[in-house]
């Protein structure tokens, strides 16, 4: 947790204070929904499913650990809990309107902002499918690391696993995507974690080459 996260409380004290908790969702809130557009393709689920996730902080505003990574990290905690719960949901749902019926209303200037960042994010989907024959304790920690952009650290605390479990996790997972990359395909050393972007995160196929190792 940088100075800043410090002087402002954190979850805990955004969720006593309408106020803090507005300077909250402001300060999180594309970095939520960029996790959510790597995930989803439809706006209103999108924005459903961000507006759930910060519900979401309200119930858990207690379980955050400073020490153990920071809001942002957290928050991906939550938020893969929400997907998930969704993905879930669809996968028992029988009748497709019904998904439609319950939706709110968005603007269409809404839609168009929340399609332009699903656009925007579809590199991001692209790699996460690639991932997806990982197991699925494998998959949460490459997924986080390469695509979400976290670091260990981070990773694991959003998983809430150890450390060395999830550097253990990521190394099996980075052995078994490159064992099955294209023969010949020359490989860098790779690092202990990738590199965190100094700029608006924008996953692409690319990280593909982070999740083996490669880059």
């Amino acid at each position: 947790m940088d100075d800043a996260e410090r002087l402002r409380g954190g979850p805990a004290a955004a969720v006593r204070d309408p106020r803090l908790f507005e300077e909250f969702y402001r300060r999180h809130v594309d970095a939520v929904m960029r996790f959510v557009a790597r995930r989803v393709d439809d706006p209103h689920t999108a924005a459903d499913l961000t507006a759930e996730i910060f519900l979401a902080v309200l119930d858990s505003a207690h379980s955050y650990r400073p020490r153990l990574g920071s809001e942002t990290a957290w928050l991906y905690g939550i938020a893969r809990n929400v997907v998930s719960s969704e993905r879930r949901r669809v996968a028992r749902e029988t009748e497709r309107d019904l998904r439609i019926s319950g939706r709110r209303l968005l603007e269409p200037d809404d839609i168009a902002r929340i399609e332009d960042r699903l656009d925007a994010e579809s590199p991001g989907r692209r790699a996460l499918a690639a991932l997806a024959r990982l197991p699925e304790g494998e998959r949460a920690v490459v997924e986080l690391i390469a695509v979400d952009q976290l670091t260990v650290t981070e990773a694991a605390a959003a998983l809430g696993i150890r450390q060395v479990t999830a550097r253990v996790r990521l190394h099996r997972a980075r052995k078994a995507l490159r064992e099955e990359s294209p023969a010949g395909t020359a490989r860098k050393p790779p690092p202990a974690v990738p590199a965190r972007p100094t700029g608006p995160e924008t996953p692409d196929t690319s990280l593909l080459h982070v999740a083996r190792g490669e880059a």
